[in-house]
């Protein structure tokens, strides 16, 4: 499995852009992947977006940064050599589908499958087997399991704010791995507990 998390200028893989994508293998955790680039020209910047990747407008318009196109091509050649590509991670598809309009940006082949691995789904299906009811964002009607959620869930403290998408990319595998296989997995998290054990 490839554990995939990207920080975007926005929500909209086809109004906005790709500035930051931390990956890891799963079969081999040390094996990771963390860049940062600028947007591409004409791409929106979302209000509010800012106070969840904490970079300035600055940062991401330098033109001194690596474009998004060079960004996903880097990605693409470290991704080749991995033995899974399945995609996995929180909410993934959101990082699925900007992968996939970054790569066509930027000319190049898409070769990754549509199916994916959500943490989302594999906590809720944890909680409903332990005999507990996950939980719902009332005002809404629908899950409230996000990733600090989860996190707190498998007995992490939150992800640090603002994201990171290499720390976002380390936290799926590590609540991905608890979930599938009820044991710790990274160092970063070796000394936090797993709750239901």
């Amino acid at each position: 499995m490839l554990i995939l998390d990207v920080e975007a200028s926005g929500t909209e893989y086809d109004k906005h852009s790709i500035i930051s994508l931390g990956a890891l293998d799963f079969r081999n955790p040390t094996n990771r992947f963390y860049e940062e680039c600028r947007i591409w020209d004409g791409a929106h910047i979302m209000e509010g977006a800012r106070e969840v990747h904490g970079l300035s407008d600055k940062d991401i318009t330098d033109t001194k940064k690596q474009t998004e196109a060079q960004l996903i091509e880097k990605f693409l050649v470290w991704a080749e050599m991995l033995e899974d590509r399945t995609l996995g991670g929180q909410n993934v598809s959101f990082d699925r589908d900007f992968v996939k309009a970054a790569v066509e940006r930027a000319g190049l082949n898409y070769s990754f499958a549509y199916r994916t691995v959500d943490s989302h789904s594999l906590a809720w299906m944890h909680m409903i087997r332990r005999g507990l009811e996950p939980p719902i964002d009332s005002e809404h009607k629908r899950s409230a399991l996000n990733l600090d959620s989860i996190l707190n869930y498998c007995g992490i403290p939150e992800e640090p704010k603002p994201h990171n998408a290499l720390t976002g990319a380390i936290s799926h595998a590590e609540v991905i791995h608890r979930l599938l296989y009820e044991k710790k997995f990274l160092p970063e998290f070796e000394k936090y507990n797993i709750p239901w054990k």
